[in-house]
């Protein structure tokens, strides 16, 4: 069903990378979302009026509030879709995740309102005059829900787009609290019992839990998250291909949008090997990122001393010793430099977050142990953090 509604609506929707299909994929869902929830809000008004039941009338509103949100999403794709300009070198692609953090804001204001509407029903003990048309119309909403809600995170899944996740969310949670309205009515139909309240209630409650789950989704990317760990898994493998590539650190990535990532590296090379050699292998490197995975990465040239005994011994050692004290723990940027008094031993140790007390600790032990070698070693150590989570 997904496949074939891109196969109809999207061109050239296998290509996922091209920010114009992509922004093909928000505008498609946009406008489902604006006729399918028009369809919705006419025939749940006309229910609820006639049973002058304020669940579904709130039902009706929901839906309205849907229609908005899918015009800000088709705006909002429209605007992401853009080039990148003078003002905006990056592009526009965060303009996705401000959209999805209205569209939650939004659904959070129609789930208070509801649910203050709901109470207020409870509370007058107002009845409501359920009929089988009703029972139609909400049994009819709860179908054309669930056929969006699953249109929508296909087109989201393919394109891993947080505010189409969010919209097949909110339908999906749109369907369940129609499908419970319509329970509702049918036990007033038997019985004469209204749990209009109650139930109008219990769905703006779950309005309200989904939409905060979305702008806690939307606001990451905003203020800056750790990126997904495939995606530093497949750089990482990457870099390990490289025969040249001694090792390496630092790997901080960023993105803008979905469709634009860059990344930071610095690449560890033999420092007998000529410089001009080395800095061809970094150039190699970013070209083959950019065409192979459509990152732009940068990598920073850190020559390594293989030929000094005494360098790789200590490091080999240190390395080992901070192993045993936290098997997380990782060091880089390894040199000695001699002087008259003493020895620096000088290299960054990268620490995981909430750990940062422990410097103190690291530093005792790493010169305990240089200690043991000779009293003219002295560690210099500079602590990072690990960007990638």
């Amino acid at each position: 069903m997904v496949k074939l509604f891109k196969k109809l609506f999207i061109k050239n929707y296998k290509d996922t990378e091209n920010p114009k299909v992509r922004a093909n994929y928000g505008t498609s869902a946009g406008i489902l979302g604006i006729f399918g929830n028009a369809v919705l809000v006419v025939i749940k008004l006309i229910g609820g009026i006639l049973s002058g039941s304020i669940a579904v009338i709130t039902d009706a509103i929901n839906n309205l509030s849907d229609f908005t949100t899918s015009i800000i999403t088709l705006i909002g794709f429209k605007v992401s879709g853009r080039p990148a300009d003078k003002e905006h070198p990056y592009g526009h692609a965060r303009y996705e995740y401000i959209t999805g953090l209205l569209v939650a804001c939004v659904i959070i204001f129609i789930g208070i309102s509801a649910g203050k509407a709901a109470v207020e029903k409870i509370i007058s003990g107002t009845t409501t005059d359920f009929s089988t048309l009703t029972c139609i119309i909400l049994g009819a909403s709860v179908l054309i829900k669930i056929f969006m809600s699953v249109i929508y995170k296909g087109l989201g899944k393919s394109i891993n787009s947080e505010t189409l996740y969010g919209m097949s969310a909110d339908s999906r949670n749109d369907s369940i609290c129609t499908f419970v309205i319509l329970i509702s009515a049918i036990i007033a139909l038997s019985t004469g019992v209204s749990l209009d309240g109650y139930f109008g209630l219990a769905g703006a409650l779950l309005v309200v839990f989904s939409a905060t789950v979305l702008i806690k989704d939307t606001i990451n990317p905003l203020l800056g998250c750790a990126p997904e760990k495939e995606l530093v898994k497949r750089i990482e493998q990457k870099l390990r291909s490289y025969p040249e590539v001694l090792d390496f650190h630092d790997l901080i990535v960023h993105t803008y949008g979905h469709t634009k990532t860059f990344a930071t590296v610095h690449v560890e090379v033999d420092a007998d090997v000529d410089v001009m050699i080395s800095h061809d292998l970094v150039d190699n490197i970013e070209r083959d990122f950019f065409k192979d995975m459509n990152i732009m990465l940068v990598g920073h040239l850190d020559p390594v001393d293989l030929s000094n005994p005494e360098t790789v011994k200590l490091k080999e050692d240190l390395f080992s010793v901070l192993k045993d004290y936290n098997s997380e723990l990782s060091l880089h940027d390894f040199r000695v430099v001699k002087g008259n008094s003493h020895t620096n031993v000088i290299f960054d140790v990268v620490v995981p977050f909430g750990q940062k007390n422990a410097e103190n600790e690291i530093r005792k032990i790493v010169n305990d142990k240089l200690a043991t070698y000779d009293k003219v070693y002295y560690a210099v150590i500079e602590f990072d953090t690990d960007f990638n989570g």
